[in-house]
């Protein structure tokens, strides 16, 4: 033990874990204090319910959606050589929910009743449907990182036998890898439709905000991946990765940010087409008003124009810093989208009168205890995933399990 500490050598990692658990730990009493109290203590109202919260819960769910799309790439329509790169997309993909299910405790206000919708189905509730997606899919990802766990040298010599029926759940991914892209196809559509379904907001009462919720998800979870992956060596010499790989999914995600663009744009065109009060004056508060910058610059330029050309360029895709700069650019694209999407909705309100329907508007800025409070998710999910690029190998394209494709694992069950 002794000696173990004398050859301990303090590390700039170790520096940067230690600054996470700190804001992890202020994060968690500011969230005590929360759970204490109540909401009381944030800038939430009734007319702006939510903020700051649910911002950081829809960005994670769409920075983990990279899991299900790798995952149905890799083992539904057998691209094996992309089987690595899942691993990755699968651990992230869980730390991004379990951030998501942290800043929910944190958001309904009734921690102890969080249990309430698994007993008490309400069948025609959008918010339960994506509280049941949200609970089966956290279940499928932590089976799909089993086997990543079980792998590690940790676990492998101390607990062998846990070890072996980790990495035995491996022959189930694609079965997972199913249930998983039926499940989140399902919640992350269902989470635009959580919006689109509120009429009394009128610039949220539309039907293009869950495809668009899909699209952008996709191409947000993708680019946190492949960012990580190429992150990862640059870390650690020790970790090898096939960049040839990382540069063709870099290549998808520029398209799929086109296809993202032509929706966004008919979708916000579509509101000009007939005067409505509320989605006008929202829309003109979006592309001219207090969220304009956000906008145009961080969600329409930087989150996608400039991503697009950088990435669908051949020669500045080839250079690995202007890829991994793209990259960024996208999943700061797509939190902007979240953040645009929940305050246009949340800073406009009707108020329906007799014979008059007035328009009014409110304002929202986030209080000290959610910035600590949400802080602390954040640095959860980060320290969550040092410690799975330090120690887990959850970035590793040398060691490459053989590759069960569903008609395989198929063929496989019907002969035992």
């Amino acid at each position: 033990m002794i000696a173990a500490v004398r050859s301990f050598k303090l590390r700039p990692v170790h520096v940067w874990m230690a600054m996470l658990a700190v804001i992890m730990g202020i994060g968690a009493v500011a969230g005590i204090l929360v759970f204490a109290k109540g909401l009381v203590l944030t800038n939430l109202t009734d007319l702006a319910p939510w903020g700051l919260w649910i911002v950081i819960d829809l960005s994670s769910i769409a920075l983990g959606a990279g899991a299900f799309t790798l995952c149905a790439m890799v083992y539904l329509l057998g691209l094996k050589q992309y089987q690595p790169v899942a691993r990755t997309a699968t651990y992230v993909g869980l730390i991004g929910y379990s951030m998501a299910m942290l800043t929910l405790l944190l958001d309904i206000g009734r921690p102890d009743r969080f249990w309430h919708y698994l007993v008490f189905w309400n069948t025609h509730s959008v918010l339960w449907e994506i509280s049941m997606c949200l609970t089966l899919y956290l279940l499928v990802l932590l089976l799909e990182t089993a086997p990543t766990i079980g792998g590690v040298e940790f676990v492998r010599s101390r607990w062998p036998r846990l070890s072996r029926r980790l990495e035995s759940i491996h022959h189930f991914a694609p079965y997972l890898a199913v249930v998983g892209l039926f499940l989140s196809l399902l919640h992350q559509s269902s989470l635009g439709a959580m919006f689109g379904v509120i009429k009394a907001r009128p610039i949220w009462y539309r039907p293009g905000l869950s495809l668009l919720f899909i699209i952008s998800a996709v191409a947000g979870g993708m680019s946190l991946t492949v960012f990580l992956s190429m992150l990862a060596p640059r870390l650690s010499r020790k970790i090898k990765v096939q960049d040839h790989l990382l540069e063709r999914l870099a290549m998808v995600v520029g398209w799929i940010l086109v296809g993202y663009l032509y929706f966004r744009f008919w979708d916000a065109f579509s509101v000009t087409y007939t005067y409505e009060p509320g989605r006008t004056e929202g829309l003109a508060m979006l592309t001219k008003g207090p969220l304009a910058f956000n906008f145009w610059v961080g969600e329409i330029i930087l989150g996608a124009l400039v991503p697009i050309v950088l990435l669908l360029n051949p020669r500045t895709r080839a250079l690995p810093w202007v890829r991994m700069l793209a990259l960024m650019m996208v999943i700061g694209g797509v939190v902007a989208y979240r953040w645009d999407t929940i305050l246009v909705g949340s800073l406009l309100i009707l108020t329906y009168l007799p014979h008059e329907i007035q328009i009014l508007y409110t304002s929202y800025t986030p209080s000290l205890i959610e910035f600590l409070a949400g802080g602390g998710v954040i640095a959860f999910g980060m320290l969550a995933i040092t410690i799975g690029l330090r120690y887990f190998k959850i970035v590793d394209h040398s060691d490459v399990h053989e590759v069960p494709v569903l008609d395989e694992a198929y063929a496989l069950g019907s002969a035992d």
